[in-house]
């Protein structure tokens, strides 16, 4: 009888054993891991900068996305928030999340509506890109899909050249997608005309990469919200269809030469 009880309980252990690696990893699994990463440089004044924060806290408040995130195939998100500036210059304001309902998700808007905001001078979107990289490889989850979500409203400034940063992480089976920020009319240092063809030719790429630009104010809060409902749905991108003969060929390196030629002078 003891032998026999011995021989079920080594066949019990057994059977764990084999299924705890699989358990482990379902339990671990998510839908997405998100970082969105949000330029504070100086040339957004400090208006755009609580339109943009507020615009992110009324997206994971709403309906709308936690329905998003409960229909995915595993129901649950992990999300970092991260602002950016400077080449040297990327903070994280809320670590990885997971987000798997209504209640966590809510948690993750309150957590931002008490950070403060910061504000440093210049803009690299390379740099906001290499450190969204690192913080993937780190999630503390297994992911389905791994998406650096980017806004900002200007061209790459500092660090090195966008393109190199968006090829390399895209190489790694990530999307970045763009939010970019177009409110003003260009007018000064650092401002760029049509930043969206920018964001499209030079920042975004992976797979199903999009943009949503916003033009106005008002805009904000509902562009927000849609593109993080798409990015957690995973949804097809449109296609970006390109009038060669209409348009001027967009310069990736548009902001590192005004840096340049402001230098010199």
């Amino acid at each position: 009888m003891g032998r026999k009880l011995h021989g079920c309980v080594a066949v019990l252990i057994a059977g764990l054993l084999w299924l705890s690696p699989s358990s482990a990893r379902a339990e671990t699994e998510v839908d997405l891991a998100l970082v969105l990463a949000v330029d504070v440089s100086r040339s957004m004044d400090p208006e755009e900068q609580e339109l943009q924060r507020e615009g992110f806290i009324e997206a994971f408040r709403s309906p709308l996305v936690h329905e998003a995130i409960r229909n995915g195939m595993l129901g649950r998100i992990t999300v970092t928030y991260v602002e950016w500036s400077g080449v040297d210059h990327q903070a994280v304001i809320t670590p990885w999340t997971i987000i798997d309902g209504p209640e966590s998700a809510v948690a993750f808007a309150d957590g931002l509506d008490r950070s403060p905001i910061g504000r440093i001078r210049r803009t690299s979107i390379s740099g906001a890109i290499d450190f969204g990289v690192k913080l993937l490889e780190d999630t503390g989850v297994v992911p389905m899909r791994r998406v650096i979500d980017i806004s900002g409203d200007g061209p790459n400034s500092s660090g090195r050249g966008v393109v190199q940063a968006r090829d390399e992480a895209t190489a790694r089976g990530i999307t970045i997608n763009g939010l970019p920020i177009m409110l003003k009319r260009p007018s000064g240092f650092g401002d760029m005309d049509n930043l969206d063809h920018y964001y499209r030719d030079c920042v975004i790429g992976g797979e199903g990469a999009f943009l949503v630009p916003v033009r106005e104010r008002q805009q904000f809060a509902e562009a927000i919200r849609s593109k993080i409902i798409r990015e957690i749905a995973g949804l097809p991108s449109e296609p970006l269809v390109r009038k060669v003969q209409a348009e001027e060929p967009v310069d990736c390196m548009a902001g590192e030469r005004r840096i340049y030629q402001w230098n010199r002078n």
